[in-house]
């Protein structure tokens, strides 16, 4: 019988560094606060330390401990952003959020323009187009603010992202994708990977599937994704990515062969929306250079939702809820292992000089 989930080992000098800088704010709560962003986008949520206290506040219809625009508190000086999923908001991700303060980062979670839990009337590729520079606009965001520009510096910043978050988080790596490579592998995989096809054509309200007919939906897919061009987006200020659930079945695995920073992956086995083996376990057989920071044999599409959205309902809560052997317990020491992975490529050691790289 295969484990239920499989966290490889880090190396004992990261868990060094975890236990070494995670003094430096064990006694902070954490801080949070909405920064406008230009052009119409959505807000930036900042999670960050505080030394003010927490309290009860309900964000995205869970129940959270947060100190709502308290006072910075200094941590480790490093920043990482989160883009969320489509039809997300930041708060779905609030528990990783929460890891990564503790260790002293600062987390920025941009809302993503028209693909978000208010609007997703764009999800699929005219999103992810935008995406990987609304990373780069919450990061100008934060370093605008004083609050934050003065404990931070912004020369290595991380980049985490689940689902859609994670076809960003890819693309800040050096990753290069085409719409028509979409139309291609539906064409081929509809059968196989019918949700993370048809889900192009709808928004996934209701039983909105119920009924599509797959020549249809190749129809509709092959007006949305004639695109033969590759998409990409630099920001040299990234420094290390994660993609979770990365929907990936569009990029050229040429282009994430030799990320152009570190990348590591965390895989659900048991994901009927984004079928692992057409997506994430993609990327890791061309890229020898990426860390599998969590296999999860018997998790859904929606595991990395923590804490899980609790509104959601119809075919949406069939992909995104978890299988019934599947135990989320496991959870905080996946957040643990990802911002462990942040600390190793973003952080300088315990005891390094200013100043020294």
């Amino acid at each position: 019988m295969k484990p239920a989930y499989r966290l490889l080992s880090l190396p004992r000098f990261i868990l060094a560094l975890v236990v070494a800088f995670s003094s430096q704010v064990a006694l902070a709560a954490v801080g949070v606060t909405a920064l406008p962003a230009p052009d119409g986008n959505g807000p930036v949520t900042v999670f960050y330390p505080t030394l003010e206290p927490a309290q009860n506040v309900t964000r995205g219809g869970a129940v959270l401990q947060l100190a709502p625009d308290a006072a910075p508190a200094p941590g480790n000086g490093r920043l990482v952003v989160i883009s969320h999923g489509s039809g997300g908001h930041p708060w779905g991700h609030a528990d990783l959020a929460q890891a990564l303060v503790a260790d002293g980062f600062i987390v920025a979670a941009p809302e993503h323009h028209r693909d978000n839990h208010r609007d997703w009337s764009d999800a699929g590729p005219k999103s992810w187009k935008r995406r990987p520079a609304e990373v780069s606009m919450a990061i100008d965001a934060v370093a605008r603010d004083v609050r934050f520009a003065t404990i931070l510096s912004l020369d290595k910043v991380g980049v985490y992202g689940m689902s859609a978050g994670g076809h960003t988080a890819l693309s800040l790596a050096g990753g290069q994708w085409s719409p028509a490579r979409i139309r291609r592998h539906c064409e081929a995989h509809i059968n196989e990977d019918f949700h993370a096809c048809v889900g192009l054509t709808t928004q996934l309200r209701g039983n909105a599937f119920d009924g599509v007919r797959k020549a249809f939906a190749l129809w509709v897919i092959g007006l949305m994704a004639n695109d033969e061009n590759h998409y990409a987006h630099e920001d040299g200020r990234v420094a290390a990515v994660v993609a979770g659930v990365p929907y990936a079945a569009d990029f050229d695995m040429s282009t994430l062969a030799a990320p152009r920073v570190p990348l590591a992956l965390v895989v659900a086995r048991q994901d009927r929306w984004l079928v692992s083996r057409f997506h994430a376990e993609r990327v890791l057989a061309a890229c020898a250079s990426c860390e599998l920071l969590a296999d999860l044999h018997n998790a859904g599409h929606g595991a990395l939702l923590s804490p899980f959205p609790p509104r959601v309902s119809g075919l949406l809560a069939d992909l995104l809820r978890d299988p019934p052997d599947f135990d989320r317990s496991v959870l905080p020491e996946v957040d643990r292992r990802i911002s462990a992975f942040f600390r190793m490529h973003l952080v300088k050691p315990p005891g390094a000089l200013a100043g020294t790289p």
